[in-house]
């Protein structure tokens, strides 16, 4: 696809600074007059419109954060409910979810969002994409993606997540050329190709678009992960980064460099330990303004992940900066299956489920250099029913993706939970390589 004149990624930074300030002025003005949190926030620090001209003065505003979300999440919202067509929510990461409520207009950029990210990985129209992902649960990617593979004028096959028989089925049936997924899922589908004597090189699958896990190295090589895949299967390799709060897409070109941006959807800052921005190519905490919202627009959310701007002109033609793979969590944030969670999240789950007596939670990096969680169970009682399927099954319900699952004794846990000179009771253990 050649890039098409008009197309603001193609533009000179220059020109595209330019244009994100004109687009940043006309949501600063949308805040004012229709959120109620903003209108607050911008009278309590005695913020005017005025102030706020270019991306370098976003510093004089205060930062939005996940718990803002939480605790006032009715008041971010813009417009009245009945213009609402979809709502969303996040995985609850540090308690109750995050509702986000979505307009036609918000599901018509989310389509053109993800338009633009397919092309940029080079689907096309005609292409054929296996979606293996959910489309409900109150799931924004899922319903993203399939919008988007539509507005591109792509084919699109919504298989779900799991299942490798049925994945495999569907790629004999309907020849797809391209899978969206989580990457480490790849083993698997390769794991029961091979103990079913399926030939998946020569399957019509040409292309993998991984989603919520990385595939690169900080030079852009591709990490453990990425490599085992492509050691056992010859396909294209392309890496994702997104989120329910920014309602957009990164996504990697041909050359997989970086994800690049879509200047009239988003602004992005990186932000340092000072909470300053800090000089390009260095690293810190991705913050986001989202552009063209209806619903429930963000001004300077802290998304907790860590990367860095990569400014220079891509080989593709794109002047857009490209953020990095995300090198580091804030905090202890988990990214199991590409569902971002904390642990709050999961003692929540085990915290009300009666039969659990005592517990501790363990992540670990696993063989494919992606977070592995490990959830150890002491029971107060044995249930009449099969215990790890009902704790999947409740996981799943609350954050859509399930840990693993093991039934210990519970003096087992108490040991682990209350070691010797340990002021408080330990459920938390991050086995994970500190970046």
């Amino acid at each position: 696809m050649k890039p098409v004149e008009t197309d603001i990624e193609y533009r000179s930074s220059e020109e595209i600074k330019v244009f994100q300030e004109q687009l940043l002025q006309k949501a600063m003005r949308y805040l004012a007059k229709h959120s109620a949190y903003y209108r607050r926030m911008f009278e309590r620090y005695e913020i005017h419109l005025d102030q706020i001209r270019h991306i370098e003065d976003l510093v004089k505003i205060p930062f939005t954060e996940k718990k803002d979300l939480q605790l006032f999440n009715e008041e971010f919202l813009c417009c009245p409910r009945e213009q609402i067509v979809d709502y969303v929510t996040t995985s609850g990461t540090l308690g109750e979810p995050v509702t986000f409520g979505c307009t036609e207009k918000d599901l018509q950029r989310l389509a053109y969002n993800e338009k633009k990210s397919f092309a940029c990985a080079g689907l096309r129209p005609g292409n054929i994409v296996q979606l293996m992902t959910t489309l409900d649960k109150r799931f924004m990617a899922g319903l993203a993606y399939f919008l988007g593979i539509r507005e591109l004028g792509a084919s699109v096959i919504r298989v779900g997540n799991g299942i490798p028989e049925l994945q495999w089925d569907t790629i004999r049936r309907l020849k797809p050329d391209t899978i969206m997924c989580v990457p480490s899922f790849i083993l698997r589908l390769i794991q029961y190709a091979e103990e079913h004597e399926i030939d998946y090189r020569k399957s019509s699958i040409r292309r993998i678009i991984g989603i919520g896990e990385g595939l690169r190295e900080q030079d852009f090589s591709l990490n453990l992960l990425g490599q085992r895949i492509r050691e056992k299967w010859d396909v294209d390799l392309f890496a994702t980064y997104s989120s329910t709060e920014m309602g957009a897409t990164f996504s990697e070109c041909e050359y997989g460099c970086g994800g690049h941006i879509h200047p009239e959807l988003i602004i992005v800052e990186i932000i340092g330990e000072d909470n300053l921005p800090v000089p390009d190519g260095d690293y810190g905490e991705i913050v986001i303004t989202t552009l063209g919202v209806e619903g429930m627009p963000l001004l300077r959310f802290r998304t907790g992940d860590i990367a860095a701007k990569r400014t220079e002109q891509c080989r593709c033609g794109r002047w857009s900066f490209r953020l990095t793979p995300l090198i580091g969590r804030k905090h202890n944030m988990i990214k199991l299956k590409g569902t971002t969670l904390y642990p709050p999240a999961l003692n929540d789950v085990l915290d009300n489920t009666s039969y659990v007596e005592n517990y501790v939670i363990e992540v670990e990096e696993s063989d494919a250099g992606t977070d592995r969680v490990i959830v150890r169970i002491g029971l107060k009682q044995i249930p009449e029913f099969a215990a790890v399927k009902d704790l999947k099954d409740r996981f799943r319900s609350r954050i859509r993706v399930a840990p693993e699952i093991e039934i210990c004794p519970v003096e087992e846990i108490q040991r682990i939970n209350y070691p010797a000179k340990s002021r408080k009771p330990i459920k938390f253990i991050d086995k994970r390589k500190q970046p």
